[in-house]
Parts: C-alpha cells; sequence; structure tokens
C-alpha cells in the first residue's frame, strides 16, 4: 500500500470478511503481530496505489464481522491487492472472505449528468442527486 493518498480513485472496493476461530483465539498483540509480519508486506510489495480502510461491523450484523474498504488508482491496482490478500494467510485463514463489491462513485453521473452537475466541474453540486435511469 505504497501510494501516495492524494490520487483520484477509480475504482472501490468493500471486501466483506467474518473472522475465523483462529484469528479470535489469538489475542490482540498476537493479531496485530500477525498481520504486520503475514499479510501486509505482501500487500505492500505487490498492490501499489491503493489505499484501505477498516471498518468493525460485528455488532451490527451477524453475516460479516469487519468491511474492509479499498480505493484503486485503476481495476489493475485493485486487481493486484486481489493477488496478493490470496497468497496470505488472511485468505480463508484468518478471514473468510463472504463477498467483494466493487463500484465506480457516482459512476452513472460521471458520464451522464450535464457537466454542472459533475464533481470535476468547477461549480459542481455533488449533493444533488443525479437524475434516476
Amino acid at each position: 500500500m505504497s501510494a501516495p493518498t492524494d490520487f483520484e480513485p477509480t475504482v472501490t472496493a468493500f471486501i466483506l470478511v467474518k473472522t475465523t476461530r483462529a484469528w479470535l483465539e489469538m489475542s490482540i498483540p498476537q493479531r496485530i503481530a500477525a498481520f504486520e509480519t503475514n499479510v501486509l508486506p505482501t500487500v505492500r510489495e505487490k498492490a501499489k496505489d491503493v489505499r484501505s480502510r477498516f471498518y468493525d461491523t460485528e455488532f451490527y450484523t451477524a453475516r460479516v464481522t469487519d468491511v474492509w474498504v479499498w480505493e484503486a488508482r485503476d481495476h489493475e491496482a485493485f486487481q493486484l491487492v486481489i493477488e496478493a490478500l490470496r497468497e496470505t494467510p488472511f485468505w480463508d485463514h484468518y478471514f473468510e472472505v463472504v463477498e467483494i463489491l466493487v463500484g465506480v462513485e457516482n459512476g452513472y453521473a460521471k458520464i451522464t449528468a450535464p457537466p454542472l452537475w459533475r464533481a470535476s466541474a468547477p461549480d459542481a453540486r455533488p449533493n444533488v442527486p443525479p437524475t434516476p435511469r
């Protein structure tokens, strides 16, 4: 995840995961060490032009325990994230990957809305929803 934080992401992905017994049986310091030792180096080495955030959801739903949000400069950058994660214990050892939802922020409006509404326009109105399809 060695990328500048100021890039404009082309793709955003929501990775819905559920912790496994292997993860939960570790203490918090052991979890941090495992993540920093077994997951981050591979992701940092292989995935460029991405950034991520974790969200805890276990107290709101039983389906997933966490959501890992990734923003990537392009689709290839996100593909490299997934390929890197699959090579680590994150994938199916520490976490069960329940679902991956990939989208483009306000994609429909970016290509169909009048230029005044587009976020790139100087006097854009980003809080005004686009006309439904």
